[in-house]
């Protein structure tokens, strides 16, 4: 208690605040991370839902696309290869210079740059060219018809009269951004807020919410007591944690379905996790049911692949019950052999290996310890270990995580990144280092090909190879919790992907809200 105490003293209230209950028009949000970068040619943003920047175009609440800074939907022509988009007129940068299509195709073009520090090009392979049409127009040609291309175009728009006057990997445009959305950044204090304050050259109107607080506060329980204090009008926390704000008759707690799982990734350098014996015993031992009901109080799914079982496209014969017999099996036949300890071992090697998992994240440490137990039951012995990313990122080319991932949109948008073999070790892609070429050929037929029906297939054909061939333990889909004070109107959430908190949640509309009255 004492450590908590002066963990909350130390994270002092951001200024700005209306933990108070006074001020209506100024919030407070308590996240767990803040971004790298601020800057959508090296990622912020690409998704959609950046309050300082717009993409052509955004998602309503159901994740149907609107037009934001295009005037419509795109015209497709060409059979799927030609997408026409034409600009909103009016729309300035916060600096009061016009947006025009010079902007979108500068934006596009660095950001496939190959110098350009980014590792979501290959969310945009499918481009060709992207070129201006007069002032108003912008024309993005493919290489192959790709389905889901027009929710590509929800990537943020920068100002080139700025941005392209800097390098894009180390310019100041990355901490001190400048674009078209409801919020301008007024100040950012790494490792503890970001401030901003609500655009009056916004092209959506005037947001009555007219300044907000992001405040990074890693450890989950400081957050929940801060949030307890009032010294937050809200934050995202633990299933764990927003239950005890039940019955709490100031608060809301609102619940967002989402995209996002825990899973082990299982390093095919490592010579314990690269043996497949070894990964097919662990996801047959792994009791995803006990995860969902204990560690996230039933705010979730198990996880027996990269797709949770609601979407359209999951493998409903694919769900699979622990299986203790088989995992045994498995490994008996694969030469491990059971130890005096219950651990087993083949060739001296002993079926043992680290696990690393974020400090501060009281849901990926219940993950890990349980995740430990189950294997050990199997004869694996896992050793889970917290550290900070800065320690983890070099360690993951041949150390077990306990990661997250998952994307909203289209089954291409978070499985090509996940698994393609091109993307081995690049970033955060494919951190297994998972090479399985039966799984790249069914990413590269769903990517390319514009028949429904095959993509199915492609689909169902990768999450029965990852049955067979494991490169990450899959454990649970999480549901996303929020809780905020209930001071106003309009809240709701969607959808949501991994990357949340910081621009999903029920501020993903921020701009949109009202006070009560």
């Amino acid at each position: 208690m004492a450590a908590l105490a002066a963990a909350v003293t130390a994270c002092s209230a951001p200024s700005g605040g209306s933990g108070d209950g006074k001020a209506g028009d100024s919030v407070v949000l308590g996240v767990a991370s803040e971004p790298d970068t601020l800057s959508p040619l090296l990622g912020y943003g690409k998704d959609g839902n950046s309050k300082i920047f717009d993409g052509l175009l955004a998602r309503d609440a159901d994740l149907k696309l609107k037009p934001a800074l295009a005037s419509g939907l795109p015209k497709i022509t060409d059979g799927g290869r030609t997408y026409t988009y034409t600009l909103r007129d009016g729309v300035e940068f916060s600096d009061g210079e016009p947006l025009t299509s010079a902007d979108v195709v500068y934006t596009y073009r660095t950001a496939l740059d190959p110098k350009t520090n980014n590792t979501f090009k290959s969310e945009l392979d499918a481009v060709k060219e992207v070129k201006a049409s007069g002032d108003d127009k912008v024309v993005f040609t493919l290489k192959y018809p790709y389905a889901p291309f027009a929710a590509r175009t929800v990537l943020p728009i920068v100002p080139e009269h700025i941005a392209g006057k800097q390098d894009p990997n180390t310019g100041s445009f990355n901490t001190e951004p400048v674009g078209t959305g409801p919020y301008v950044l007024i100040g950012w204090s790494k490792g503890e807020k970001l401030s901003f304050e609500a655009n009056p050259r916004y092209w959506g109107g005037k947001p009555a919410v007219k300044t907000f607080t992001m405040a990074v506060i890693a450890d989950d329980d400081v957050r929940a007591t801060r949030l307890r204090s009032g010294d937050l009008d809200g934050a995202v926390l633990p299933p764990n944690l927003a239950a005890t704000f039940k019955g709490d008759d100031a608060t809301r707690t609102y619940e967002a379905r989402s995209y996002d799982f825990r899973a082990v990734t299982l390093p095919t350098a490592n010579k314990v996790t690269g043996d497949r014996a070894i990964r097919r015993a662990l996801d047959a031992a792994v009791d995803r049911e006990a995860m969902t009901a204990k560690i996230l109080d039933g705010a979730g799914r198990p996880a027996y692949g990269p797709l949770p079982v609601d979407d359209p496209a999951f493998s409903k014969d694919i769900e699979r019950a622990r299986d203790l017999g088989k995992a045994g099996k498995i490994l008996d036949e694969a030469g491990w052999k059971p130890g005096k300890d219950g651990i087993r071992s083949r060739d001296g090697q002993r079926a043992s290996f680290g696990l690393l998992y974020p400090s501060g994240d009281k849901v990926r440490q219940d993950h890990a310890l349980a995740y430990a137990s189950d294997a050990k039951k199997a004869g694996i012995d896992v050793k889970a270990e917290s550290a900070t990313w800065e320690v983890i990122e070099p360690r993951m080319k041949d150390t077990a995580v306990l990661a997250g991932f998952g994307s909203t949109g289209d089954p291409d948008f978070g499985l090509y990144t996940l698994l393609h073999s091109s993307l081995a070790g690049d970033g955060f892609n494919n951190m297994a280092r998972y090479d399985n070429p039966a799984v790249d050929r069914a990413l590269d037929k769903g990517r390319r090909s514009q028949d429904p029906a095959e993509r199915t297939s492609a689909y169902d054909t990768l999450q029965r190879a990852l049955v067979q061939d494991p490169g990450y333990t899959f454990l649970t889909h999480i549901d996303h919790l929020y809780v905020l004070a209930d001071r106003w109107d309009g809240l709701n959430t969607q959808l949501e992907p991994h990357e949340h908190g910081f621009a999903s949640g029920p501020w993903w509309n921020i701009e949109d809200w009202q006070p009560k009255k």
